[in-house]
């Protein structure tokens, strides 16, 4: 994900602080990848010396000013283009569970207990996702479906590996 242009969307139908940026990431996005305060400060700095917004307004407080930020026309054109950019997928062509079952393989260790291991794991998280799914709104929904077809992607593969061990394991001491 890339957090300037989630930020820049944000920004897009009005100026805000970067608390209120954070509180609407949170609400949005969170439960996919957690953002610190740090990071958005951070950010909304870069996106300032890049010129992709400015600041609207200091209000003075109790402590530091309080910046309100607003997207600038050459943020708006980048955030444009960004949304249009389709994503490179993404292959997982050896992934960590791939590197396990090799190396417990490898060493006399249960691949299969690797591939249990994981096929419990992912049992659980999917019925995470259907409680979350169940109970939250239609963006949640949107969430939780793009991930629970990517866990039974990997479930599927976890299946298909599970049936194949024996003839790898001959192969890899071969």
């Amino acid at each position: 994900m890339s957090v300037p242009h989630v930020l820049l969307g944000l920004l897009e139908d009005r100026p805000r602080h970067g608390y209120d940026l954070k509180r609407e990431y949170d609400e949005r996005f969170a439960s996919t990848r957690p953002l610190q305060f740090g990071q958005v400060y951070a950010t909304l700095a870069r996106l300032l010396r890049d010129g992709l917004v400015d600041i609207e307004a200091l209000e003075a407080g109790g402590g530091p000013d309080r910046k309100l930020y607003a997207i600038t026309a050459a943020g708006v054109t980048d955030l444009e283009r960004w949304l249009r950019e389709p994503v490179t997928p993404q292959p997982y062509l050896q992934s960590v569970l791939f590197t396990k079952v090799v190396l417990a393989l490898l060493s006399g260790r249960s691949a299969a207990d690797v591939l249990d291991t994981q096929r419990a794991s992912h049992l659980d998280r999917m019925r995470e996702l259907t409680r979350r799914k169940a109970s939250g709104d239609l963006a949640d929904a949107l969430v939780a479906d793009f991930a629970l077809v990517h866990l039974e992607a990997d479930l599927r593969w976890i299946e298909m590996a599970g049936t194949r061990l024996g003839r790898l394991e001959k192969e890899m001491r071969a």
